[in-house]
C-alpha cells in the first residue's frame, strides 16, 4: 500500500522536471544549429573570395567575373547581404596582385544573433598573385 501512495505523489514530478529542464535543453539545441549555421557560412565566404582570386587571376578574367564566382558560392548557403570587393577594380596586363575581400553582415544571416551582434560582419579576404603578370 505505500508503494501505490508514492507513486501517486510524483504523478507531477516528471511535468514540473520537464518544464525547468525543456527551456535550457532547447535553447542548446537553438544555440548549436545558429553557431553551426553562421560557421558554414564563414567557411563558405573563406572559399568564395579564393575562387573568385582564383577567376580574376587568369589572363583575360574581369572583375565582374570574378564577382559573380563569388556570388555563386555564397547563394549555396543561402548568404544574403554579402558585399564582395575586387582589387583592382579594373583588371590590366600590369596587375601583379587579385584581392578579394568578402563581407557577410550577421543581421542578416542569423536566426537568433541578429539581437546581439547587430553590426558584426563575416570577413574575408584572398590574395593571389596574377598570372598575367610577367614583365
Amino acid at each position: 500500500m505505500s508503494t501505490k501512495r508514492r507513486k501517486h505523489k510524483r504523478n507531477g514530478a516528471a511535468v514540473v522536471e520537464f518544464a525547468i529542464v525543456s527551456p535550457i535543453f532547447f535553447l542548446l539545441i537553438v544555440s548549436s544549429l545558429e553557431f553551426g549555421r553562421l560557421n558554414v557560412i564563414r567557411h563558405t565566404a573563406d572559399q568564395a573570395a579564393y575562387e573568385a582570386a582564383r577567376a580574376a587571376m587568369v589572363p583575360g578574367a574581369t572583375a565582374n567575373e570574378a564577382t559573380q564566382a563569388a556570388n555563386s558560392m555564397l547563394a549555396v548557403v543561402g548568404a544574403r547581404g554579402a558585399q564582395i570587393a575586387v582589387n583592382p577594380p579594373v583588371l590590366g596586363p600590369d596587375d601583379t596582385q587579385i584581392n578579394v575581400t568578402i563581407d557577410v553582415p550577421l543581421s542578416q544571416n542569423g536566426w537568433i544573433t541578429p539581437r546581439f551582434t547587430k553590426n558584426a560582419v563575416i570577413h574575408a579576404v584572398s590574395r593571389l598573385r596574377a598570372e598575367r603578370a610577367g614583365k
